[in-house]
């Protein structure tokens, strides 16, 4: 993974992460800006012929399927962002392909209000750059994940899937699969 800037903590350059309390007055208010990398594997003509989700368990206890996620911290890269995200969820071996000038498929904007856009986040107003990411290495799931499911395009794109999805990331996934020639 490549190394973000270091600065000391300070009034002018805060550590990154914020105390609990702190996250939460910032979602109050502002916008957060997250990266969501939709994992894929590709063959040698670099066709997307699989797909990783997630499973997890949401707060609520339901499982759900999920893409790599997360926020993109102060002073760092978005290409920093997307391996720091990819390695927690996926492991330190992963092997991510992030391409030397990321550009994200589509900009998905997450309101705390239900239908505002197909994207819902109950907690906050974010604004996420989605990619799609190809990895090449030894993928597992990782902190709160408890599997990591390898589909095909198409299974990944069906609607039993889709449901399993919460907050707009099942429409997300489509629109992956769309910009990679993938959509059935």
């Amino acid at each position: 993974m490549t190394a973000s800037a270091e600065f000391p903590p300070g009034p002018e350059r805060p550590a990154g992460w914020l105390s609990r309390d702190e996250i939460a007055t910032a979602r109050a208010q502002l916008p957060i800006l997250y990266v969501d990398a939709v994992p894929v594997r590709v063959d040698e003509s670099g066709d997307v012929v699989a797909v990783g989700l997630l499973l997890r368990v949401t707060p609520e206890g339901v499982m759900s399927r999920a893409l790599v996620s997360g926020r993109v911290m102060y002073h760092e890269r978005v290409r920093d962002a997307l391996l720091r995200h990819i390695e927690k969820d996926l492991g330190p071996v992963a092997l991510p392909h992030v391409p030397a000038s990321p550009q994200p498929f589509t900009v998905a904007e997450y309101f705390p209000t239900p239908g505002v856009t197909p994207y819902h986040d109950p907690r906050q107003h974010a604004v996420s750059l989605a990619y799609v990411v190809p990895v090449a290495g030894d993928c597992r799931p990782q902190q709160d994940a408890l599997d990591l499911a390898w589909l095909t395009p198409e299974e990944a794109c069906t609607e039993a899937v889709q449901v399993e999805m919460n907050g707009g990331q099942g429409l997300l996934l489509r629109q992956a699969m769309a910009w990679v020639g993938r959509l059935p």
